[in-house]
């Protein structure tokens, strides 16, 4: 029985077994480092002409662009404090057949923290490509983030906000209109 179980064992593996699992390595590296805002630990994981599209949809361009990008939107005198990204696959990468880049997309939770302490938990979805360079080391050569655009917190904050003001302004509107009309009416009888 127990030579029966070793000899069925490897064909449940998973195909490309150690090229899965290096990929995996690389996303979980590179999801810690930005979780970490670690860049300089991020930039080998990324190509020299890597690109982006963030849930922003602004394009980053080059390791460079990370930092940019970073710089622009979070820090003490900037709209975020802080990001951390949750990102998970959907299936294995789909290598191409040299197995020289893949291509994979997921889900993911982006968690934002504004500077006015306001917090914000994005739904995503993702797709990223990977490439194999001459030193056989995979990189991420792109990814694009995106949101659903109807149906985000930010909307719902908006919405709410909207609400909130709204219900106050047609309180305020109709006590003094009550009140211009009890003194106009006060004003008309004499």
């Amino acid at each position: 029985m127990f030579v029966l179980i070793t000899l069925a064992a490897p064909s449940f593996a998973e195909p490309d077994h150690e090229t899965h699992e290096a990929l995996r390595a690389l996303f979980q590296q590179a999801q810690q480092a930005l979780n970490e805002r670690k860049l300089d630990e991020l930039h080998p994981l990324l190509t020299h002409d890597f690109e982006a599209t963030t849930i922003t949809q602004e394009p980053i361009t080059g390791r460079e662009g990370v930092d940019r990008y970073f710089d622009a939107w979070f820090g003490p005198d900037k709209y975020m404090k802080s990001m951390r990204f949750d990102l998970e696959a959907d299936a294995l990468t789909d290598l191409s057949a040299d197995q020289s880049w893949g291509i994979v997309r997921g889900t993911g939770v982006e968690h934002y923290e504004a500077n006015e302490d306001y917090t914000f938990d994005f739904a995503t979805r993702w797709t990223a490509v990977v490439e194999r360079g001459d030193d056989a080391k995979w990189r991420i050569r792109s990814i694009h983030i995106g949101t659903n655009n109807l149906d985000n917190p930010v909307l719902t904050r908006v919405k709410s906000t909207m609400m909130k003001y709204g219900v106050v302004g047609a309180l305020v509107t109709g006590l003094l209109c009550g009140v211009l009309g009890f003194v106009g009416g006060r004003l008309s009888r004499r």
